[in-house]
């Protein structure tokens, strides 16, 4: 099947998962976790990314991204992470060679109706993986640093959707912690799953009109095997 090319546009949210190589482990340690955390602070300035959410797990990242004015700048920081993370590991274990898969997935988020449902989705990795009970108690996501940090120590970009939740900070805070602890419909972890796994954009029919105006491009689903279908629901 031929792969399908990467759709990435400025000031729009999109959802990035990259894995280890062979899905080996990425991150066998705190440091690692440290480490890559720290990088992925100092090269979102670097290349003006917004973060909007991230999980790190042992053999691969989520990250909610968004570019600036120029959509290329979220290629450069994925490629500068992963170069960075490279090297760290190889150094670490006397060794050369890939550490990540060649290529990242990533799919277009439609902000008013995806963009707090794929930060939910990414921050309860590690409860669906059934490695913590609640988001709250893992610490290599953005939910502590969203909800139990002081704002000074902060870093994490607060998206509109985030914002519009309330008129301060603690109301803000806790109306997303009320929103994460629901439980999300097996039909949006579907969509957000399939979204990413094939290219697809996360969002709404409606999405993928704007979208097809920006870009001249038809971005539906696209199944394995088939065409798209103009009957298909997106």
């Amino acid at each position: 099947m031929p792969r399908i090319g990467r759709v990435v546009l400025p000031n729009y949210p999109h959802h990035v998962v990259q894995r280890g190589h062979n899905r080996q482990v990425v991150f066998a340690n705190a440091g690692d976790f440290e480490y890559y955390l720290s990088d992925l602070r100092e090269l979102k300035e670097a290349f003006g990314v917004r973060v909007y959410a991230y999980c790190l797990m042992t053999n691969h990242v989520h990250l909610l991204l968004a570019p600036g004015d120029t959509a290329s700048s979220l290629g450069q920081m994925m490629k500068a992470l992963a170069a960075r993370m490279t090297r760290y590991r190889n150094k670490l274990e006397g060794r050369s060679g890939t550490l990540w898969e060649s290529r990242y997935k990533s799919s277009l988020v439609q902000s008013d109706t995806y963009l707090l449902a794929c930060s939910r989705y990414i921050e309860l990795n590690p409860v669906r993986a059934h490695i913590v009970p609640r988001a709250e108690d893992y610490p290599w996501s953005s939910f502590r640093l969203r909800l139990l940090e002081p704002a000074e120590n902060n870093w994490l970009d607060f998206d509109p959707c985030f914002n519009a939740l309330g008129p301060t900070e603690l109301i803000r805070r806790i109306r997303y912690k009320e929103f994460v602890d629901q439980i999300a419909s097996s039909g949006e972890l579907e969509l957000i799953r399939n979204a990413l796994q094939r290219g697809q954009l996360t969002g709404t029919r409606r999405f993928a009109d704007e979208i097809e105006h920006i870009t001249g491009l038809r971005i539906t689903d696209r199944g394995r095997g088939r065409p798209a279908k103009k009957s298909d629901v997106f």
